[in-house]
């Protein structure tokens, strides 16, 4: 036989799990695919609505960053929502990537909502072919 939590430990139980992983059911913003070559790695970020000054990417080590800001008008007048999930506001994305970075190289776009970013490999992170003597 099972026994059944009470409601009031599953809610906070919930509660806690919200706050211990941010993002595990409201999703990660900005959602991102990383990929990589023999050169380079790619990043293919989607943001909606966000124009290029309004982010702000740094790479530095093996990390690439991405911040930026959200604006939403405000609704006018006397209205009520039935759903509420685009939300405004700052956010900001520290991502690791596999090996070190060549930070001089990088060149980012923003294209139909799309930021792709071409972050070049350091030399030392470059495969190298070993000849055998």
């Amino acid at each position: 036989r099972h026994t059944r939590l009470p409601t009031r430990s599953r809610g906070l139980g919930d509660v806690y799990k919200r706050q211990a992983l941010p993002g595990l059911n409201a999703g990660v913003f900005p959602t991102i695919n990383l990929t990589e070559d023999k050169e380079s790695y790619y990043l293919r970020a989607e943001l909606p609505g966000i124009s290029a000054g309004d982010l702000d990417i740094q790479a530095t080590g093996n990390k690439l960053s991405v911040s930026g800001e959200r604006k939403i008008p405000a609704e006018k007048g006397d209205i009520r929502y039935h759903r509420r999930e685009r939300e405004a506001g700052k956010f900001s994305r520290v991502i690791n990537l596999p090996g070190d970075i060549d930070p001089e190289g990088v060149k980012a776009s923003l294209a139909d909502g799309i930021l792709a970013v071409r972050v070049p490999k350091a030399e030392k992170a470059k495969p190298r072919k070993i000849t055998i003597a």
